[in-house]
């Protein structure tokens, strides 16, 4: 979330698509009432079912699944079209001025923009750069005229995108859509403000980055990022998946969004210079230059004392990589068998990846797996449910971990907050918490190579580890040392003061050194833990400015900030755009940045750099020439859709980078065999794959059910209750019927469509049972951020006799 729960509240809108908050995140979804009730905010929600959040809803418009791309340009089009654009916001705090190459180019008969190599499916990114002066600078124009310049190119990419092209290609009447589009574009005024929530019902497709990149651009058009009230606010599934990801959990990233090194980075100082920006504009603060304070500091976090300067700090202890593989690569290497062993802590890949029968043939091809799990899964029971269970090689061992309640640390929420998780009981009989596991699997693996030896011990040998018991480190210990970090010697700021002593935690990341004198495993984290204590234990629920700050409540990444890129709060000149919602503003007499939030740029930086500190622009991107699949969001198809892509008709329509894999496409369904779109979801009653262990939670929802709409319940004659096959080219999977007026036909491009809603709770284990929903989802993956398309596929629906 670039803002909080808690400022939610501060809306005057609330938009919510890609999401069902009053649902699947009740407890935050409270903050959108108050909001309604002290603010009179409305909200509006997008889905392609009627659900919680649309039952409370002022507006609720139905769409069909795979089409939010389409709606979003919409959307964008009739900001720019109609003027109700931030123009001094967009002009000094994003790159509509900058001036693209004239190497960019889009056709928008096939979809493709310019340096598509259809033999390798990949762009040639580079032609979409910006132009440059001799100091490597992008040029501008200032009065946004220049025909290459962000906001014209902007303007002509999105004018197809009429209220009328959105009724084809969405099925939402011309009619709703403009009440929709009033009522965001008047958020685009300085005293109003929209806030976007959305979770996996838009990052679960093939062009998931950019739908979400979509928003980003309408939001920075009408002024709402870094405002109170504003932003782009993902709602994280689970209590911990944005710590995980800051952690990096998903393998593309080192700790705290640091770059794992390449084969061409064979030196530490080749490492530095490919992933250490220089600035593009002259008022750029271009924050990720501090990126080797980062990179060195988790390094010694890493090796501690056999890091040092004379060996590279330990940098060629780290494997370097072509390519870090993905979940869907790693999936689809085991498949080829071309991987020896898994080790799957809290993952349940057999329930959570798409196309099952692919994903357990993957699991019998492997030697060994280990499963840290405080249940028996699907995963590690997986040799059950294949046809020759004898032949099935892999020798699986399931380690019984402690569920939440037994063991104590922090949890990183979908508002960056770290907050301080108290064990309540100790976990029973031969279970253990991960620490213990890792702590142990760690040395036994050191006295190994101690006593035996190998081709290249040193990584292990040489390893961090200053913990009290080493078998056993505990979460105090893990947060306070190894993430927050520690001096190494006096650490002093640029006027001289001493701000660390030697030994002591380190006070904010701020104080990082690239020379190796302070450890720090994750630089964003950095201040969770100082030497005054545990910021994450704190519970004052202060709010002196009323904004729903609450600086005292937890430790928000990075340095406690509430809301990310709050200096665009303030205009140009550094005043609020909205008095009455002061967040932070340039105080002239004393020459510094102040507020009610920490400031999200160096304090005494002028108003004249941009909020955007991140970039090495400065500004926000409503061009982005670093995705994959195009600088600007286009709408493509799911890769399975039921009509044909009106707006590229001499192109397949589809995302043209897509990931799929060759052992795939022949399991890609047609409308002409598959005839229904499908998307999947979850309820309130069960928490993913987990509470179908648990019985008070089972019994809520005890069978695995789809919803059918109503018409086309009754054109196949199935009643409620019915035993019903959803079938797609992957397989099928068996569940009740429950025909329903939350999802009615749309009208798309002519055609009649249904949509069938598919719930994912059930699996083989557990108390009660049910079908794997991911037997039937496809093997298709975003190829920027390689999430899986689950909500946009095709299907059909056969009546099981009885």
């Amino acid at each position: 979330m670039t803002n909080s729960w808690n400022d939610i509240k501060n809306a005057d809108l609330i938009f919510v698509m890609g999401g069902n908050p009053a649902e699947n995140h009740p407890c935050g979804f409270k903050w959108a009432i108050k909001a309604r009730q002290e603010r009179g905010a409305k909200i509006i929600a997008v889905d392609v079912r009627y659900h919680r959040t649309a039952a409370v809803a002022d507006i609720f418009v139905q769409i069909r699944p795979g089409s939010d791309l389409a709606f979003m340009g919409g959307l964008i089009n009739y900001v720019i079209q109609n003027k109700k654009y931030n123009e001094d916001y967009i002009k000094y705090f994003t790159n509509a001025t900058y001036i693209v190459k004239d190497t960019y180019s889009f056709d928008p008969e096939t979809g493709l923009f310019s340096g598509y190599d259809p033999e390798k499916r990949k762009y040639d990114t580079t032609l979409w750069d910006y132009e440059r002066d001799e100091k490597g600078m992008v040029k501008k124009d200032m009065t946004m005229q220049h025909p290459r310049c962000v906001f014209q190119l902007l303007k002509k990419h999105y004018e197809r995108y009429t209220p009328e092209l959105v009724e084809k290609i969405t099925g939402v009447p011309k009619e709703k859509f403009l009440e929709v589009a009033k009522l965001i574009a008047e958020t685009g005024a300085p005293n109003k403000t929209m806030t976007h929530l959305y979770a996996l019902g838009w990052t679960h497709h093939s062009w998931g980055s950019q739908v979400i990149g979509s928003m980003a651009i309408l939001q920075l058009l009408l002024g709402n990022i870094g405002m109170p009230g504003g932003g782009v606010n993902a709602l994280r599934g689970h209590a911990n998946i944005q710590g995980m990801t800051d952690l990096a959990g998903e393998g593309r990233f080192l700790p705290g969004y640091l770059r794992p090194p390449k084969p061409e980075q064979q030196s530490l100082k080749e490492h530095l210079e490919a992933n250490t920006p220089k600035p593009w504009d002259e008022n750029s603060m271009n924050y990720w230059s501090n990126y080797p304070k980062f990179f060195i500091s988790m390094l010694k976090a890493f090796y501690g004392d056999a890091a040092t300067p004379e060996n590279e700090f330990g940098y060629h202890y780290l494997p370097k990589t072509e390519k870090i593989i993905s979940w869907d690569e790693a999936i689809d290497r085991m498949y080829r068998g071309k991987m020896e062993g898994v080790v799957a802590v809290g993952i349940n890949i057999l329930a959570n990846t798409p196309n099952t029968r692919k994903t357990i043939e993957a699991l019998s091809r492997l030697r060994w797996m280990v499963v840290m799990d405080p249940f028996m899964t699907e995963m590690a029971n997986f040799w059950k449910y294949v046809d020759n269970p004898e032949k099935v090689q892999t020798e699986v061992f399931l380690l019984p971990a402690a569920v939440f309640a037994e063991k104590e640390g922090t949890k990183t929420n979908s508002a960056r907050t770290l907050k301080w998780v108290y064990k309540a009981a100790e976990p029973p009989g031969d279970a253990k918490e991960e620490l213990w596991f890792i702590g142990n699997l760690y040395m036994k693996l050191r006295e190994l190579y101690q006593k035996e030896g190998g081709v290249f011990p040193d990584p292990i040998l040489k390893a961090w580890w200053p913990y009290k018991n080493p078998y056993h480190p505990t979460a105090d210990e893990v947060l306070a040392m190894e993430i927050n970090g520690v001096a190494l010697d006096d650490i002093k700021d640029d006027k001289g003061n001493v701000i660390a002593k030697k030994g002591e935690r380190l006070p904010g990341f701020t104080a990082l050194k690239e020379d190796g004198s302070t450890v720090c495993g994750m630089w964003l984290y950095c201040g969770v833990y100082p030497q005054s204590g545990n910021r994450a234990k704190s519970t004052d629920l202060s709010d002196p400015s009323g904004l729903g700050i609450y600086p005292g409540y937890g430790y928000s990444w990075p340095a406690n900030r509430r809301i990310l890129y709050n200096r665009a709060s303030a205009d140009p000149s550094g005043k609020p755009w909205d008095p009455k919602r002061r967040l932070v503003w340039w105080n002239e007499r004393e020459q510094k940045w102040v507020g009610n939030d920490v400031p999200d740029i160096k304090p005494d930086l002028g108003p004249e750099y941009g909020p955007f500190i991140m970039l090495p622009e400065g500004r926000g991107r409503l061009y982005s020439h670093f995705l994959v699949d195009g600088p600007f969001p286009e709408h493509y198809e799911p890769y399975e859709s039921p009509v044909k892509n009106p707006l590229h008709p001499k192109g397949t329509g589809m995302n043209p980078v897509v990931k799929v894999y060759k052992s795939d496409v022949d399991l890609l369904g047609t409308p002409d065999k598959f005839p229904y779109a499908a998307t999947t979801y979850r309820v309130t009653e069960h928490f993913h794959f987990w509470t179908k262990h648990v019985y008070g939670a089972s019994i809520l929802f005890a069978r695995m059910f789809i919803e059918i709409p109503e018409e086309l319940a009754k054109e196949l004659g199935i009643n409620q209750g019915d035993r019903v096959r959803v079938v797609t080219a992957r397989g099928s999977a068996e569940a009740y019927a429950l025909p329903t007026k939350r999802i009615k036909p749309l009208i798309v491009n002519g055609k009649k469509v249904y949509t069938v809603g598919i719930p994912i709770h059930w699996g083989y284990e557990g108390v009660v049972r049910g079908s794997l929903a991911n037997l039937i989802t496809p093997f298709i993956w975003d190829p920027n951020s390689q999430t899986p398309e689950y909500k946009g596929f095709l299907c059909k629906i056969e009546k099981i006799k009885a």
